[in-house]
């Protein structure tokens, strides 16, 4: 496994991902082998943040006070160009099948990806 990439769970403005060298799957988040095949030989790659919304779930009743300035935010699910599913932030419209871009932003005090449609 090559050396950890700074991601939004760290602080930086990425989204991380691991490709496995010996069967070419691709997951997120970080394991240290390989969910479909088992290896341990993975390469991380820093995602592009294309995609296309799989789900979306407006929240409208905050879950910790942290997060009730933030009522009603969405939770996708989305199905990104190098070919794993993430659950994230998005706009309030998105809707299933809309084409989305990545960008962060501050959410109950942490960095956060959030995706709005692709321009």
């Amino acid at each position: 496994m090559s050396g950890p990439i700074a991601d939004w769970t760290k602080g930086a403005a990425a989204i991380v991902y691991q490709s496995c060298n010996a069967c070419g799957a691709r997951q997120y988040f970080r394991r240290g082998f390989c969910a479909a095949c088992g290896s341990t030989e993975l390469t991380e790659n820093q995602a592009s943040g294309a995609g296309t919304v799989y789900a979306t779930s407006l929240v409208c009743r905050a879950a910790t006070p942290q997060t009730r300035a933030h009522v009603p935010y969405n939770i996708v699910l989305v199905d990104t160009d190098e070919g794993f599913r993430m659950m994230a932030h998005g706009d309030n419209g998105l809707a299933i099948g809309d084409k989305v871009a990545a960008r962060f932003t501050q959410f109950a005090g942490r960095l956060v990806p959030f995706f709005e449609k692709a321009r």
